[in-house]
């Protein structure tokens, strides 16, 4: 049953600085919406740290409820497509940057931003993957639709440790692609190759000075952390693969030259996962839940946490010390 006050994590920006709490708020609280969704399970993102920190400026306006994903039943509709007790997810779409996000026990939502539970996926499953999983879903989406195909080569995967990248080794994987992840931290090496890696490579195996075209390695990849690593990434691809890119872990910046896309016809493709329109958002997350089902989805979620604890993962993320995907329990029916 829907109360008339319910608890949220919320970030403030004034004259008093800048601040993140629990606070307690009625539904008329919320930034408008269409869809009124009881919250059973959020995830914990990058993203949603440099948003609670005030490390990165994510937010547009002030206060919002944190939280970039969210997953639970809907309450109330005002559009027909939704009725309550439907199992629902929200990744991205402005949650946490101009609207509220997941980090509470309601949430309002606009109807195009709200994705049905696709059948075989549990709500906790879908915040395993959340804008993490979806992201390189997108990816994986995008470079199939311009050619990529597993005969072309294996696929790369930088910072293949974190969230999307360990995401982005299973699916690919699942999907038949032979993956080489390429991540700083070799204590995690095995268990990348158990998620479906053939190779795993040291991130200095990439040529960080790389010459404008060097040996063809691979015939693709997701990279989430730009610079250098990108630029390589495009010198050393196979002809007419595609380097997807997602994240900026390292560097914002990108030093290369055409030659890669005059000489060997490869194709640089952004991964917006926010803005995605709404017919490919329907079609990743439905390979999500079939063809694309990571074989060890509930292993890659390394922590699960109560509400109460979420102030207490933000510092991990930030100095890159979380593995894994943090899934939070948000609702009484999660």
């Amino acid at each position: 049953m829907q109360r008339d006050r319910f608890k949220a994590f919320r970030i403030h920006s004034d004259e008093a600085g800048y601040r993140a709490n629990f606070e307690d708020l009625t539904l008329a609280d919320l930034t408008p919406g269409t869809v009124t969704v009881r919250v059973a399970w959020s995830s914990v993102n990058y993203k949603d740290a440099l948003a609670a920190t005030g490390q990165g400026k994510i937010l547009r306006r002030f206060p919002l409820v944190g939280g970039i994903d969210l997953a639970g039943h809907v309450v109330d509709s005002t559009d027909a497509h939704y009725r309550a007790g439907d199992a629902v997810l929200v990744t991205g779409c402005g949650l946490s940057e101009t609207r509220d996000g997941g980090y509470a026990e309601y949430a309002r939502v606009a109807t195009n931003d709200v994705i049905p539970l696709p059948a075989g996926m549990t709500l906790r499953e879908a915040m395993i993957h959340g804008t993490a999983g979806f992201t390189a879903g997108l990816a994986l989406l995008r470079m199939q639709q311009n050619g990529q195909h597993p005969d072309l080569g294996p696929i790369a995967v930088t910072g293949a440790s974190g969230g999307v990248g360990m995401l982005a080794v299973a699916i690919f994987a699942r999907a038949g692609y032979t993956v080489h992840a390429i991540s700083g931290k070799p204590e995690h090496a095995d268990f990348l190759r158990q998620l479906g890696a053939a190779e795993v490579l040291s991130r200095t195996t990439l040529p960080m000075d790389s010459r404008a075209l060097e040996s063809m390695r691979f015939g693709g990849a997701l990279d989430t952390v730009g610079g250098p690593a990108l630029a390589a990434l495009l010198a050393c691809c196979a002809l007419y693969g595609n380097v997807a890119s997602c994240g900026l872990a390292a560097s914002s910046t990108l030093h290369s030259t055409v030659m890669p896309f005059i000489i060997r016809g490869v194709s640089l493709l952004g991964i917006a996962s926010s803005g995605t329109p709404r017919a490919q958002r329907l079609a990743v997350w439905q390979h999500l839940a079939t063809d694309w089902r990571p074989n060890m989805l509930g292993a890659i979620a390394t922590r699960e946490i109560a509400f109460a604890q979420l102030p207490e993962m933000f510092a991990g993320y930030l100095i890159g010390q979380a593995f894994g995907r943090t899934v939070v329990r948000i609702g009484a029916d999660a």
